[in-house]
């Protein structure tokens, strides 16, 4: 008996079940709803909430005499971001984003090609290792790693000493904005570890791009009389454009907020990231720190808007 009541309950159990995924066969919006259900308030209770948040911190301002937070709406706190000051980090950041944006794109695209039209085989599969290896290793590990690469005594300066090249390294470094002490305090030395860092991030959407490149349309641009570079104008790169961009959203985004390469590779003008964690750390205006986090949310909103009219999310 005891065991007749065991299969009884077995079958039972299998029974409910099996009522149950029939259930969610017959009604298939009840299995998406309760699958896409906790990530889809996840992002909107913590996510967007948080965004929300801050959106609304960046509204209220701080109390000049008290030093405290006035939980008054205003745009006190905008018109403070406005100054000159605040005004010249957010061109500052923006600028280096988009630099480092157009020299990843540049050295990325032949890399990128040759990996989509000629590597085969093993030769792909060591493409695709060069390029990821960088990102397994630590993010810190490799910033520190290029502040002794770049530093006064490092490996960069003993080499150009080598070739006789110093003067033209000093010449550099004597530039008022580009230049500093050694090439780890200045923008040329944040230039080269942003765009080492997001270079991997650049290159993938670019390859997977020129691989949907149909061969007949450049063969087909060939026999028409085009030359190299016409076919590069008119073909290949209409039709490789939008894995540019989807690698620029990567690039562009990740240098605009960023604060530890330029906290440790870098002059002592800030960035935006800088800014953020200093008004919010150091000086304690949450008010102005939020408000500051609102403006790379802006243009890679309108970043973003352009990139999926140009058809970039494609090529993710």
């Amino acid at each position: 008996m005891t065991a007749l009541a065991e299969n009884l309950n077995a079958v039972d159990r299998r029974g409910a079940a099996g009522r149950l995924s029939d259930f969610f066969w017959k009604h298939p919006h009840v299995l998406l709803t309760v699958l896409l259900a906790p990530p889809l308030l996840w992002l909107g209770v913590v996510y967007v909430g948080s965004l929300f948040a801050l959106l609304l911190q960046s509204f209220f301002s701080i109390d000049d005499f008290s030093g405290l937070i006035s939980y008054e709406f205003t745009l006190a706190t905008y018109r403070q971001l406005l100054s000159e000051t605040n005004l010249d980090i957010i061109l500052r950041t923006v600028s280096m984003a988009a630099i480092v944006t157009i020299a990843s794109a540049l050295i990325a695209f032949p890399i990128a090609y040759y990996a989509a039209r000629y590597a085969q085989g093993k030769w792909k599969v060591l493409f695709y290792l060069g390029v990821m290896l960088p990102l397994w290793s630590s993010y810190l590990v490799k910033i520190y790693a290029w502040k002794l690469i770049l530093a006064k005594e490092g490996i960069v300066t003993w080499f150009l000493g080598k070739l006789h090249l110093q003067w033209l390294l000093d010449a550099w470094l004597s530039l008022p904005v580009v230049g500093g002490n050694s090439l780890s305090v200045s923008y040329t030395g944040t230039f080269i570890v942003f765009v080492y860092v997001w270079l991997p991030f650049m290159i993938l959407p670019i390859q997977a791009a020129l691989e949907r490149v149909p061969t007949n349309l450049i063969e087909a641009s060939s026999d028409l009389g085009g030359t190299p570079a016409q076919t590069f104008r008119h073909v290949l790169f209409p039709l490789a454009l939008p894995g540019i961009v989807a690698g620029s959203i990567f690039t562009f985004s990740l240098t605009l907020g960023d604060y530890i390469i330029p906290q440790i590779i870098g002059s002592s003008r800030l960035f935006i990231g800088q800014a953020v964690y200093a008004q919010q750390g150091t000086a304690g205006n949450i008010p102005l720190a939020a408000a500051f986090t609102v403006v790379p949310i802006v243009i890679m909103g309108a970043y973003l808007f352009v990139a999926k009219r140009m058809g970039a999310f494609d090529a993710l």
